[in-house]
């Protein structure tokens, strides 16, 4: 499980953002602060926390300032900005101070799980270790700028199309129309026009299987897979 720590001066946010949290498979709430000295505080007394949604505005100091603090006491967890503020001065400055991401509020649940899923990819990429070429480097380097997902064209479900999704991310590797069908219960057709929709927008990726004669099948697997 990674773990988390939830950091916004605002306490009623902070639940919401730890329940967003508790929803993503794979990800453990460790605890939440609504200072810079409760963060830090809550750094030291929770060794073993994994990342922190880092609000910016404090009562008593920045987001930047605890994260500068974090890494001057030997902390290497990492932070994701979680915040309202938007002027390019202090996303410059996230940037500089080593956030991986920088999530602007409001947002709904599908951007944090976006930021979250895309975090887990990397901790895995990089759990591997080993030697990289430049493809492995760029996809390590792009992996966190996964974004909700687009806005559906009309007459899209989205239930049906977060189905899609799950399944596809899920998977262990590349799967046709019909068996992601199979494992969603809709019909071959709406499959196909869902997974169309997810390769048009970079969300996946198609692949063809060529098999003894006819038309070679076509494949998709969810795009950080590949």
């Amino acid at each position: 499980m990674i773990e988390v720590l939830v950091v916004d001066d605002d306490t009623r946010v902070a639940r919401v953002n730890a329940a967003y949290v508790e929803k993503v498979p794979g990800f453990r709430v460790a605890g939440e602060a609504h200072s810079a000295v409760e963060a830090l505080r809550q750094l030291e007394a929770l060794p073993h926390v994994d990342l922190v949604l880092m609000d910016h505005y404090l009562p008593d100091e920045t987001g930047l300032t605890v994260v500068r603090e974090m890494r001057r006491r030997g902390h290497q967890t990492d932070v994701i900005m979680v915040t309202a503020a938007r002027d390019i001065s202090t996303v410059q400055a996230a940037m500089r101070q080593g956030a991986l991401q920088y999530l602007v509020k409001p947002f709904a649940f599908a951007g944090l799980r976006a930021k979250l899923e895309a975090y887990a990819e990397l901790r895995r990429t990089l759990d591997g270790g080993g030697e990289a070429e430049q493809a492995e480097v760029d996809r390590i380097f792009g992996a966190l700028s996964a974004t909700s997902e687009p806005d559906l064209p009309k007459g899209h479900s989205p239930t049906t199309a977060e189905l899609v999704r799950q399944s596809l991310m899920n998977a262990e590797g590349p799967l046709s129309a019909q068996e992601i069908a199979e494992r969603t219960g809709v019909s071959r057709q709406t499959a196909q026009r869902y997974l169309k929709l997810l390769e048009r927008t970079g969300r996946a990726t198609l692949t063809l299987k060529y098999g003894d004669a006819g038309r070679p099948e076509h494949r998709y697997v969810w795009a950080t897979r590949t």
